[in-house]
């Protein structure tokens, strides 16, 4: 299968190229550095040229909902536009679970995953939506953005984090099983208040950091209350922190 990966060169991109390759598929890597831009559609047309299946890990960090919803919106309908003329047939896309959670709608970035959502829905191209909760990374990344010297802010959320590496697979069994709308929301297997979890991993790692929790404004009483962790009918899957620490 020839599968075209937006957002590829990213961490979640790089694990879902080497798992696909791995099972014999032929990947193309759709990034700005390989040139293609989803916001503009510029090279979009080429880089979908012959390809099946489109997974869709494309990002837009930012907690304007205004911004978010612009972007993703825009987005969809360049990436939409480029996979009927390219005839591709399944559109997978990963999502974030709860993120139309009138709860956390304060967080301007949800609402423009929502967005995104929607639009695929409506696109009218074969789809599948993956839902997963925070990656064990997200701890790591949350300090090298909010680390300041020998301090870090780290959020204050409840969640069941996930290894990336697992959201991965879980991607590429949706790409092989073809569409099948909204698949079951994915998490890890305990929950982890990210703070703490947090200090595990920078301790695991030699990494000496004070951690400051604060609380999301607007949103973080949600967060800290279970309003990230998902409902019934979620897939739970392995490994717990403890043993993606000892692996890695």
């Amino acid at each position: 299968m020839r599968i075209a990966v937006l957002g590829g060169t990213g961490l979640m991109g790089k694990l879902v190229v080497t798992q696909a390759r791995e099972s014999g598929h032929d990947v193309v890597i759709a990034a700005r550095s390989t040139g293609v831009d989803i916001s503009t559609g510029m090279g979009v047309d080429a880089a979908f040229d012959g390809v099946d299946a489109v997974v869709d890990l494309s990002d837009h960090v930012t907690n304007s909902a205004k911004k978010a919803v612009a972007f993703f919106e825009s987005a969809a309908e360049n990436i939409a536009g480029a996979e009927r003329k390219a005839g591709v047939k399944h559109h997978v896309l990963l999502s974030i679970v709860n993120c139309d959670d009138p709860r956390l709608k304060s967080f301007g970035y949800y609402q423009g995953k929502a967005a995104q959502e929607r639009a695929v829905e409506a696109s009218g191209i074969p789809f599948t939506i993956l839902r997963s909760t925070q990656w064990f990374e997200f701890g790591e990344k949350t300090v090298s953005l909010m680390g300041f010297g020998p301090l870090a802010l780290v959020p204050r959320m409840l969640s069941r984090p996930v290894a990336a590496k697992t959201v991965a697979r879980t991607l590429l069994n949706c790409v092989e099983q073809g569409p099948s709308g909204r698949a079951a929301d994915l998490a890890g297997p305990e929950d982890l208040e990210i703070p703490a979890m947090t200090r595990t991993i920078l301790r695991r790692r030699g990494q000496r950091k004070l951690l400051i929790p604060i609380s999301i404004p607007g949103a973080g009483k949600a967060m800290r209350g279970g309003a990230l962790l998902p409902g019934p009918g979620s897939t739970s899957a392995g490994p717990t922190l403890e043993e993606w620490l000892s692996a890695r």
